[in-house]
């Protein structure tokens, strides 16, 4: 079922990772997970985007279905996955296939007698075909000739309401445990919070299960939330200076403004493609292939794109809009950088962010106010990160309960400390030790001010105009009120005559709406987005009011031109790599990424499918002379020597 050669005893977890796929050692936590479901035992696995949790179901399939177990069922939500990871498994020399939509009737048929008769190792299938009367009748048929291992629920996060792509289709995966209560169980997911951790193992029945909750750090990945102005330039000008020719993913709310922002970076000569779920199914999945299979494509997209793309080479990841909580953005950021090599997270937001998030809360006629309490409190952390002064990574792993290590970071610049989500809305100057050097706030520490005044006249202008009219105004209007603008508003209303009308004139209007965002974001006051999006004071800007208490607040970047940013062009991540190697070297791995292209092509596959980037450097760097001198290199197993090793040998060569 696999390339492990068969005379062999029966393989080891470690012998399949060495043979079928190439790798000398477990990473992290791995081992301990494949030991645990090879023995029969259910698993709960959080590991971060580009930690190898594909690898911690397949080995034990392989071992499983070695032993006489039978086939490893996964469930999957993406045809698109299904296909690169059964193509992945083919070119490893694993008997692997997936059940979807896109087959025939013959088709499936033919793969249905292939699992009776136990040829093979892993089968894909989505959480909607799992729940069909024939998928069912298969499952209970392979169960009762003892040929069914396990079932791996991949992406299994979906399960949950609380969780960033709730699926409904998932929550009858409980049929498993109540149908096969003997067949061993894994759930696997990239990003999850206590709440939607607790609601997985409740609907998927897995309250007996082991955790295995690993570091949710992506040390590679450099964390940056800059203050929306002009975000097309931005954008424009951060793709140019940081990543020009590589390949990354842009995220946006709309589907116009994707269609938007993709038209003008292929206007300024960037490789860009849009994709949302208006376009036609057809022209998605040509879109996605193109992105998964050429180099420097930048993918602009809604949400609707990304979930199980394995791309290795992705350098950035951007977003024009604020997502709607830390686990959506934590699962979006996490698709750059899944080779381990420096990558970017980038994001611009502002106000009107706030303010649409809220209002899309708000105004869900869907959701349960209890719902809606959780998707608030969701938001507000976001917003405490976003307006963080404090290592953005420290704050991110505090989001998930977890504390950077000591053995990553330094000690840090005083800064202002941030509100933590349902904390204390108050700022205060403190020493913090989290010091990841890896993100904007500690690579340059962001300047902070004592708003106090500010904030105090901003809390007075609201509770004022309150108080006046008896109902309450949105932002624009409580500003020109501050800076003592004549509106016909604010003459119908009578608010020149309010004592803070003018107060606030030493502001520009930027510096209010900075002032204003922070305000929101440590809840002082709330967007009420069921009343046209008023402001309406919070509890917590009483103590502010009464002089009880004062606030610091990040500067507010006042330059109307951008400056380039501070450390200046960067060189790329392949640059870098490649400037460590020779000239023969060079030409040598250029001859092998040409060579790998047309054989991803003829299978069908992405590159990346056929050997990694990192394989391939490695060959090029030891200029190798014979098939023994390709055993070892990371990422060449058993069935790949035997398939390519005598053409890599040739093309290395043939390049000299």
């Amino acid at each position: 079922m696999s390339s492990l050669p068969t005379s062999s005893p029966q393989p080891t977890a470690l012998d399949v990772l060495s043979q079928v796929f190439g790798y000398q050692q477990f990473r992290g936590p791995q081992q301990a997970i494949v030991d645990h479901v090879v023995n029969g035992g259910d698993a709960l696995v959080l590991m971060p985007t580009g930690g190898g949790k594909s690898l911690c179901y397949q080995i034990p399939a392989i071992v499983r279905q070695n032993a006489g177990h039978g086939v490893t069922i996964v469930i999957s939500p993406l045809i698109a996955l299904m296909h690169d990871q059964v193509g992945a498994l083919t070119e490893a020399g694993v008997s692997a296939a997936f059940l979807n939509s896109t087959q025939t009737y013959e088709e499936s048929s033919a793969l249905e007698k292939q699992l009776l008769r136990n040829e093979l190792t892993l089968l894909y299938a989505a959480p909607e075909r799992i729940n069909t009367p024939r998928m069912k009748g298969l499952l209970a048929s392979l169960h009762e000739r003892g040929l069914l291992s396990l079932f791996a629920i991949d992406e299994a996060h979906c399960v949950s309401q609380w969780g960033h792509d709730f699926r409904p289709e998932y929550r009858s995966l409980s049929l498993l445990h109540e149908t096969f209560p003997d067949v061993p169980r894994m759930a696997l997911t990239a990003t999850a919070d206590h709440l939607t951790r607790q609601d997985m193992i409740e609907r998927l029945k897995l309250e007996e299960a082991r955790q295995f909750v690993s570091s949710f750090d992506r040390p590679n990945i450099r964390y940056t939330i800059v203050e929306k102005t002009d975000p097309t330039r931005q954008l424009l000008r951060f793709i140019q200076t940081e990543h020009d020719g590589e390949a990354g993913i842009v995220y946006c709310q709309s589907r116009k403004r994707v269609e938007e922002i993709a038209g003008m970076l292929e206007d300024a000569g960037i490789k860009a493609m849009a994709y949302h779920a208006g376009l036609d199914a057809k022209l998605r999945q040509q879109r996605q292939d193109r992105f998964l299979r050429e180099d420097g494509m930048v993918m602009v997209a809604t949400i609707a794109f990304g979930m199980g793309i394995d791309k290795p080479d992705v350098r950035f990841v951007a977003h024009l809009d604020m997502p709607k909580n830390i686990e959506g953005y934590y699962q979006e950021t996490g698709r750059a950088g899944r080779d381990g090599q420096s990558a970017d997270a980038w994001m611009v937001y502002g106000l009107q962010d706030v303010v649409n998030q809220r209002r899309m809360i708000d105004t869900s006629d869907a959701a349960s106010e209890e719902f809606k309490q959780v998707m608030r409190g969701k938001l507000d952390a976001l917003l405490s990160l976003a307006e963080d002064t404090r290592c953005r990574r420290a704050s991110l792993l505090g989001y998930f309960g977890e504390t950077l290590h000591a053995s990553e970071r330094s000690a840090g610049p005083p800064q202002a400390s941030s509100v933590p989500s349902g904390g204390s809305a108050l700022h205060e100057v403190k020493s913090v030790g989290a010091f990841c050097g890896n993100c904007d706030n500690c690579l340059n520490p962001p300047a902070v001010w004592d708003a106090t005044d500010a904030a105090r006249k901003m809390l007075s202008c609201i509770y004022r105009v309150q108080q006046a009219s008896g109902i309450s105004f949105g932002a624009g209007h409580l500003m020109d009120i501050l800076r003592g603008k004549t509106t016909e508003k604010i003459t119908q209303y009578g608010h020149e005559s309010l004592s803070t009308f003018g107060i606030g004139a030493d502001l520009a209007e930027a510096q209010w709406r900075s002032v204003l965002r922070q305000l929101i974001a440590s809840n002082m006051v709330r967007v009420n987005a069921e009343a046209f999006n008023t402001l309406q004071l919070m509890p917590d800007a009483r103590r502010v009011l009464k002089g009880e208490a004062s606030v610091l607040l990040r500067q507010q970047a006042l330059a109307t031109k951008a400056a380039k940013p501070k450390r200046g062009s960067k060189t790329s991540v392949k640059g870098l790599v490649e400037a460590t190697l020779n000239a023969g070297a060079l030409e040598r791995l250029a001859h092998l990424k040409a060579w790998r292209g047309e054989v991803a092509r003829e299978h069908n596959l992405p590159a990346f499918v056929i050997f990694h980037d990192a394989t391939l450097r490695a060959i090029a760097e030891q200029a190798p002379q014979s098939l023994q001198d390709l055993e070892g290199i990371s990422g060449m197993g058993t069935k790949k020597l035997q398939a390519y090793g005598a053409e890599v040998l040739r093309v290395c060569a043939v390049a000299g």
